[in-house]
């Protein structure tokens, strides 16, 4: 005979109606993302004032190694990367890598080289953004990806099927400002093309809600291709900048750097600097 407790809890749930399990799963992915996006908004702020600070420490030398904390707020600071070789002055115009055929790409024919390797030259200078940027190190763990803004705005995220070959980052701080980020990545000429093609399609998903959202507010202005899209979570604004050039693309994570015009200016640099690592320029 079943114990009394059983029997009462059976009585007591016999008639509730339970929520299909997908639904139960989907509830929790979406609170976790909610969660997750908070922690990483607010590190923004504290994050920017560490690398700044470091930068202001080491004489402002543009392009110094300065180790900056992760996104995520550990208090562990993260070394500067040194798997991908800085290039000698004889190989900084080195062309990218070629495709999987020949192939054009503003009108140049793009052959390539044997290495996918992206040199210095090709990412962003502190003199390239706003006066009071600083160069901050050359990469940052965290979440400050388009593929994180997505995650948290998107019911359903594209998934991008280019798979990169090479990576390389910039970091720049200044100030009472958040971080800009630059990330260039090489893919196959092909490859480059898909990922322009994805983001925008990112950007056309079914929303978790209506508190977050992507939209592009410009498009077609630098490179091979361009776009300028604003993530809103949930009244906190930052903004993400594609460029392509041939096999190669850059993603600029521009925090609140919210002015249009210095957004297409920043683009048509980022634009120019990738030549250095593409002979499709």
């Amino acid at each position: 005979m079943p114990d009394q407790p059983f029997v009462d809890l059976f009585h007591d749930t016999e008639h509730l109606s339970w929520a299909p399990t997908e639904q139960v799963r989907e509830r929790g992915r979406r609170r976790t993302r909610q969660t997750r996006i908070a922690a990483v908004l607010a590190a923004v702020v504290a994050v920017a004032v560490v690398a700044t600070g470091a930068v202001a420490l080491a004489g402002g030398r543009e392009g110094a190694p300065t180790p900056v904390l992760p996104a995520t707020g550990s208090p562990t600071p993260t070394p500067a990367p040194s798997a991908t070789p800085t290039p000698t002055p004889s190989t900084r115009n080195t062309p990218g890598a070629p495709p999987s055929s020949p192939s054009t790409t503003s009108g140049s024919p793009s052959n390539g080289s044997t290495s996918p390797a992206i040199p210095a030259d090709a990412l962003l200078r502190a003199s390239d953004l706003p006066s009071g940027f600083r160069a901050a190190g050359s990469d940052l763990d965290g979440d400050w990806s388009f593929n994180f803004a997505a995650s948290y705005a998107c019911a359903d995220t594209p998934t991008l099927s280019a798979k990169e070959r090479a990576e390389r980052g910039a970091v720049f701080g200044k100030p009472d400002a958040s971080l800009v980020i630059e990330r260039v990545r090489r893919y196959s000429l092909d490859g480059a093309k898909a990922t322009i093609v994805w983001a925008r399609t990112v950007t056309e998903c079914k929303r978790i809600n209506e508190l977050s959202s992507l939209s592009i507010v410009d498009s077609g202005f630098a490179g091979d291709g361009s776009l300028l899209i604003r993530f809103d979570a949930q009244g906190l604004i930052s903004y993400t900048l594609f460029v392509r050039q041939g096999d190669l693309v850059a993603e600029v994570w521009l925090g609140s750097l919210t002015n249009r015009t210095e957004a297409r200016r920043l683009a048509q640099r980022a634009a120019d600097r990738l030549c250095a690592g593409t002979d499709a320029c």
